[in-house]
């Protein structure tokens, strides 16, 4: 199997404007090197109409990979709300991600409808279960009734047109939901350690996904900036691109100037060397080994404002 690491030259069904391109897994989504995470960062701006100044320099520049979440906001509005008020006119030219927490059936139904109203849009291209929290949480999605079975029925109808799952808490997790369903994308954190021991994401859940051509995406790629000192923020989106079986890396991003500096490190990409990895692994060691991350606390919430200014 070639690594997602070889950039696509195929034809083109969404423009990427020069930012390199690779085919996410089963999908055959042609995707940008970098994905827009419309969560905290993007919702903590402050200013609605500087967000949406934000991500229309982004898709105008090659981003065309949104993603959010039905519990995504601040005080003011949904994360999908605001999305919805740019993508109503570029619908076709935008892969929209979007995310359910609930489990139950009906739940998720029902949260999924309240997202393509929020979106404007009748159809998601990729729905994820959002958060998958350890091996029994993975294993009750198939139950009958349950999130899984509603998702399967709303692609058979064309509502979603792939679905995926997301999970940042338990490798095992992680990886026996791969295992036990037919998904399409995985989006799964950096490594990091919890109290039981380190949680091997990139050693253990990534590379099964993606054997089973299950599309794969990075999150929390700059976060080992707020934990560990002197990194730069193109060491590690060059570190989470050069895995070979990440196919994109997802981030955050709250101004233009952060915008376009991401944007150079896309179009300048060049993979990391076996020895440049070894190198910021070690440098990471911290970050992998750190007992207080945020997104492991207890009522942490995932792409609100309320997190963004936790400690």
């Amino acid at each position: 199997m070639t690594p997602v690491s070889a950039f696509n030259s195929g034809n083109k069904k969404f423009d990427a404007k020069g930012l390199p391109t690779r085919i996410l897994g089963k999908t055959g989504l042609e995707v940008p090197l970098l994905g827009f995470g419309l969560g905290s960062r993007w919702m903590g701006v402050g200013d609605n109409d500087k967000s949406l100044e934000i991500l229309e320099h982004a898709f105008n520049n090659g981003m065309y990979y949104w993603d959010t979440a039905q519990i995504y906001g601040n005080s003011q509005i949904s994360s999908e709300e605001l999305t919805g008020k740019l993508l109503k006119s570029r619908r076709k030219n935008v892969i929209l991600v979007t995310k359910t927490q609930e489990r139950n059936g009906d739940q998720a139904r029902a949260s999924i409808e309240q997202s393509l109203k929020r979106l404007q849009t009748d159809y998601i291209d990729i729905m994820h279960v959002h958060s998958i929290k350890s091996v029994e949480d993975a294993e009750s999605l198939g139950e009958k009734g349950n999130v899984y079975e509603v998702l399967q029925d709303l692609k058979s109808q064309g509502v979603i047109k792939h679905i995926g799952f997301t999970g940042h808490t338990s490798a095992e997790g992680m990886k026996r939901a791969a295992e036990l369903y037919d998904f399409e994308v995985m989006m799964i954190a950096l490594n990091h350690k919890v109290s039981g021991g380190k949680e091997k994401f990139e050693e253990h859940a990534v590379p099964y996904a993606y054997k089973k051509g299950i599309g794969v995406v990075s999150m929390k790629v700059v976060r080992p900036r707020e934990t560990v000192a002197g990194l730069e923020p193109s060491e590690l989106i060059r570190y989470a691109l050069s895995n070979d079986y990440f196919s994109i890396a997802n981030i955050g991003i709250d101004s233009v100037k952060v915008l376009n500096e991401n944007l150079q490190i896309a179009k300048n990409f060049t993979p990391m060397s076996e020895s440049e990895k070894t190198d910021i692994q070690a440098r990471l060691t911290p970050f992998f080994e750190h007992k207080n991350l945020e997104w492991m606390q207890e009522g942490y919430v995932d792409g609100t404002e309320l997190h963004r200014f936790m400690a």
